[in-house]
């Protein structure tokens, strides 16, 4: 056995062997994979390997089209050919329109990575697949590519192709032990010895926090236990000379997809069981749990009812084994947070139909530092410290209970909740407010008119439209109010704190006391990595002079990450989040400065504290600190105050107001606002896939500065040219808004792609960003928007529709 090697791979399923091959494929060669048992020994063996084309984003689709190409390319070997039913098709059904339309967003979000569903009634979901009937049921969504394959024969496909690029595979190898070095080098400790590596990654399935532990880490995955069975012949199925499509069934909660001449079919009933929650058996090697069929008679029913052939046939084996979900139902791939040369892909409940993909993606970030997709959605520091043993339960229940149901434009689902709140949150939901998730934080959607009001889900605007419009226009005509809880707030202190800033962003980094900017940081690509305000603050009885780093809530691992792991040897910064320490209330409208003066000392006059300033001061008695910044491109001040006094400062907000109308409003007044004023969100419109001039964030870019992360990259960027350009829609409908994903088309070919959208209730217009084809990014060009199935007239309007100039914002 190597004592040492580039990276150890621990866990030999799917993760684990197409992670060790990616790496090869990336020019690691000298590398190698640690399994416990034999490969496959874990969820793997047992998977029903279903591998579709069918993604919730543009990067889940494209890692399961890389997957599907690879596993093509695989079985076609004729030195070492594999099972693989390839393009057998797929339809998921729906006895809905609401459920109609999300499959008709989802054609067209998939057809901009060029691939292409089809969207058919019940009649042809029942002529493609002539078993299932079509009572209560409206259509599907048809998967030309979807199939299945064998699952040990596909990692060990991986697995020697792998070798043979000179990487090797111990089996029957426990790691016992990890030990990180002062130069974040490793040393993985088997039973058989130790191997010294740069890199670790950990790919151990249902035991992916036996291995967490050993760093000192826990990663929000429980399993849960997931029955199928096999059926014996169907004589339809041996008669009929083609392969049956596999089904997916939102209305009774089933799979099924042909085997051999019989059918494997799969569940998700509602008294589902968590498995492994107070450990796991060392023994459980190529095992499962103990059947237990009365836990899916109520799924099966429905099952029998679809498929009425199920009633006529006999099982022929039962299987019942653990598959891991993570917190939001979505794998956890790449940097394992507060870790260095640390990473993960775990929770990866559909591993083998993705596997594929999710190994390419982590590959290109262990050697290159970034895929070539943004990888937000599989990051595993989307999740703060929230997320412990018994909420991941919660959710992954929630999950598994509602495996065939996508999530809705504002649907928030109520289990593990509330995770975090403030104090002032009780008084809130007093106030009728209802309640939006940002990274576990309850913050309000907006206030509803009666407790009763509860909008149906749909792709369409909802029943809150008028609701935040007339939130909307009291801030533009008097004061709103809105708690904005979980922003990322980082304090830096040190005397080389303005030049290490000015190292990581791209731009000027203002460095006056008392003012505020507005920078991005970028990756070592000259793509663009994170957003942030910079405050400086003058040393105070609160504190040293410092600096306060503000990003969006959900950066706070991603940030802190990235900011330390830049920092030099003998460089006197110090780095403290506050990110759970203080809240934001945003004072917004042309009042706001009446209000602010009515309860905060001082002269707040436009002349002493102007836009982009900052200032520690106490509102009514409770300590703050306020930056003259806004997102709604309204007069507004950013009050930022510890919880422990947040209740206090409200009410006295609260109090200052009474003469001048003040209303409080939530997120998607504020989604409305940001849009007319072409303000931008986190991993939205700001991802790693573009430059910060595709961007449209010239203007924050000096290339006459000093060196700078990304700088090298850019300039080359800048040579080739842009590939696409950031524009602002103006979209030609009423009924609904564009939404993430969704193509725009010009003569039948993809042009562009939304990135947001939301109706700009100032405007009186529909607004969508999008990235662009460059030849259609001018304003006035037009193209037709693929909104949920209808291709609707949208324009390329200025990105500032509202204010452009700011004047309402400086006044």
């Amino acid at each position: 056995m190597k004592s040492r090697t580039r990276a150890v791979v621990i866990g030999g399923g799917i993760a684990g062997c197409s992670t060790l091959y990616h790496l090869t494929q990336e020019g690691w060669v000298d590398v190698v994979l640690v399994e416990r048992n034999e490969l496959t020994s874990g969820t793997t063996w047992h998977s029903a390997a279903q591998v579709t084309n069918f993604g919730m984003n543009q990067t889940m689709v494209g890692l399961k089209t890389h997957s599907i190409n690879l596993y093509k390319e695989l079985a076609e070997d004729s030195d070492y050919p594999i099972n693989y039913h390839h393009g057998d098709g797929g339809i998921r059904l729906a006895n809905t329109e609401a459920q109609m339309q999300g499959y008709r967003h989802f054609a067209s979000m998939a057809r901009g990575m060029d691939v292409h569903f089809e969207v058919i009634d019940a009649e042809e979901c029942a002529r493609r697949h002539p078993l299932i009937s079509t009572d209560n049921l409206l259509g599907g969504l048809w998967d030309p590519l979807d199939g299945d394959i064998d699952p040990a024969q596909l990692c060990q496909a991986l697995a020697r192709r792998a070798r043979k690029a000179g990487a090797e595979v111990y089996r029957n190898t426990s790691v016992v032990g990890l030990t990180q070095h002062k130069d974040d080098t490793w040393t993985v400790h088997t039973e058989h010895g130790d191997i010294d590596c740069d890199v670790v990654v950990n790919a151990c399935g249902y035991r992916v926090n036996e291995v967490g532990a050993m760093m000192g880490v826990h990663h929000p995955v429980a399993s849960m236990e997931h029955q199928y069975f096999l059926t014996e012949e169907i004589p339809a199925i041996k008669e009929a000379g083609h392969r049956m499509p596999l089904i997916r069934c939102a209305i009774s909660d089933y799979y099924c997809r042909q085997e051999k001449n019989g059918l494997l079919v799969g569940f998700y009933e509602q008294n589902c069981k968590t498995w492994g929650m107070d450990g796991i058996d060392p023994n459980f090697v190529n095992a499962l749990c103990p059947d237990d069929l009365e836990r899916i008679t109520d799924v099966l029913e429905g099952a029998f009812a679809r498929m009425p052939a199920l009633t006529e046939v006999g099982i022929h084996t039962v299987v019942n084994g653990p598959i891991t979900y993570t917190i939001d139902g979505a794998p956890l791939v790449g940097p394992i947070p507060g870790k260095r040369n640390a990473y993960c892909i775990i929770g990866l409940r559909a591993g083998l139909g993705e596997g594929g993909g999710h190994g390419w993606l982590l590959a290109q970030q262990i050697v290159h530092g970034e895929a070539c997709y943004d990888t937000w959605v599989l990051d595993p520091r989307r999740f703060a410290g929230h997320a412990n043993v018994e909420l991941t339960a919660l959710k992954a229940i929630e999950d598994y209970q509602n495996e065939f149901r996508f999530h809705f434009p504002h649907e928030h689902r109520p289990a593990g909740r509330p995770a975090k709140t403030t104090p002032l949150t009780p008084a809130l939901a007093a106030e009728g407010a209802e309640f939006t998730v940002v990274n576990g934080w309850e913050r309000v959607d907006y206030i509803k008119p009666s407790p009763d009001f509860h909008p149906a889900l749909s792709f369409d605007f909802d029943d809150a439209f008028d609701v935040v419009a007339a939130e909307v226009k009291n801030i533009q005509e008097n004061v709103g109010l809105c708690e904005v809880n979980g922003f990322n707030r980082f304090e830096i202190t040190g005397v080389d704190r303005h030049s290490f800033l000015d190292r990581m962003f791209c731009g000027h980094v203002t460095k006056r006391e008392g003012r505020v900017g507005l920078g991005y940081l970028l990756n070592h690509h000259g793509m663009v990595k994170s957003e942030a305000t910079i405050a400086n603050l003058p040393a105070s009885d609160r504190g040293p002079e410092r600096v306060w780093y503000g990003s969006a809530a959900a950066s706070e691992y991603h940030d802190m990450d990235w900011l330390t792991q830049h920092l030099r040897d003998g460089e006197d910064v110090q780095i403290r989040s506050m990110t759970n320490d203080q809240t934001i209330l945003v004072l917004a409208g042309p009042m706001a400065r009446r209000v602010l003066s009515a309860c905060a000392r001082g002269d707040w006059s436009r002349e002493a504290f102007p836009w982009l300033s900052v200032r520690e001061c106490f509102i009514g008695f409770a300590p703050a600190t306020v930056m003259g910044v806004s997102f709604s491109g309204e007069l507004a001040y950013e009050i930022h105050v510890p919880n422990a006094s947040l209740y206090a400062a409200y009410l006295a907000l609260r109090e200052a107001s009474e003469a001048h109308g003040l209303q409080l409003f939530g997120a998607r007044a504020v989604e409305s606002m940001r849009m007319e004023k072409g303000f931008l969100h986190w991993k939205a419109d700001l991802t790693t896939e573009f430059d910060p001039f595709e961007t449209g964030l010239g203007r924050f870019v000096r290339m006459e500065k000093g060196d700078f992360i990304g700088k090298a990259a850019l300039e080359r960027w800048m040579a080739d040219g842009p590939r696409r350009k950031l524009v602002t829609l103006k979209v030609d409908c009423t009924h609904a808004p564009a939404h993430a994903g969704a193509s725009l088309m010009q003569d039948g070919k993809v042009i562009g792609i939304v990135t947001s959208g939301e109706w700009g209730h100032r405007t009186g217009m529909n607004l969508a960003y999008a990235f662009v084809d460059l030849e259609h990014s001018a304003e006035g060009c037009t193209s037709k928007l693929d909104l949920c199935g209808d291709l609707i007239h949208a324009t390329v309007i200025p990105f500032c529709p509202y204010d452009p100039d700011h004047t309402r914002i400086r006044s």
